[in-house]
């Protein structure tokens, strides 16, 4: 099971995220496009830690909305929410080009992943997007109790999905994640290394209700937000490693 981690999320003079200690420990780097966070030098920073550390990179578009951190829904027409992604994840790529790497994925950020894997009809959006951009991109999505589903949805497209668990958050029955506004929707320590194990060993997690949901990763989501995050990225990183 791969390591992916949103990083670039910093801002001008505002710091977010310690970027080198993650990317050293992580596979794929989900790099933010602008419109959530990132800026020019920021992107071009990143892209040169993935570099360094043969990460793989992926674009991490969002709604367009940096004062809320892309956390805000937004009600986008299809056409719109496709030329929101084109522009994204074109500027990743060619920033990427100017570097000699390539953007291989993309994985939607905040209330857009969010978004998606509630409403079919955006997943749809998000997929057809990426269908018609001129090289070919796995899409990263949360892995759910409707995998095949989904998977029969983006192959009528012709794009490959990449399934991702969360190893700091606490899952709905369908295996959504929990809104953040809810009691214990994130993990503490303790919790979060049960889950990791949990889902390296049984292929599965327990729920909010405590029932046992299996779930297919082929990646697992962690963070670099401080000191305390990278030390349990390591230990993580550790756990995978050894199974």
């Amino acid at each position: 099971m791969l390591l992916n981690c949103d990083l670039g999320e910093s801002f001008g003079a505002w710091t977010m995220g310690l970027d080198e200690q993650a990317m050293a420990v992580i596979d794929c780097a989900n790099i933010a496009c602008g419109f959530h966070a990132g800026d020019p030098d920021v992107i071009a920073k990143t892209l040169q830690l993935a570099k360094q550390y043969g990460v793989t990179i992926g674009a991490h578009p969002s709604y367009p909305d940096l004062q809320g951190f892309g956390r805000r829904s937004m009600k986008l027409s299809p056409h719109t929410l496709t030329n929101t992604l084109h522009y994204q994840i074109s500027a990743l790529d060619g920033m990427a080009q100017c570097q000699g790497l390539s953007v291989t994925y993309v994985k939607p950020h905040g209330a857009l992943y969010n978004d998606m894997m509630a409403d079919e009809s955006t997943l749809q959006t998000v997929i057809q997007a990426i269908a018609h951009y001129p090289k070919p991109l796995k899409l990263m999505i949360l892995a759910t109790a409707k995998q095949e589903q989904h998977k029969q949805l983006a192959a009528k497209y012709g794009v490959s999905l990449i399934f991702e668990a969360f190893a700091d958050r606490l899952y709905t029955d369908e295996g959504l994640l929990t809104p953040r506004s809810l009691p214990n929707a994130v993990h503490n320590k303790p919790a979060l290394m049960a889950q990791v194990k949990q889902l390296v060993a049984l292929g599965s997690v327990t729920t909010d209700t405590g029932k046992q949901l299996p779930l297919k990763a082929d990646t697992l989501c962690v963070h670099g937000d401080n000191e305390a995050s990278i030390a349990l990225v390591k230990e993580i990183s550790i756990l995978l490693t050894q199974k």
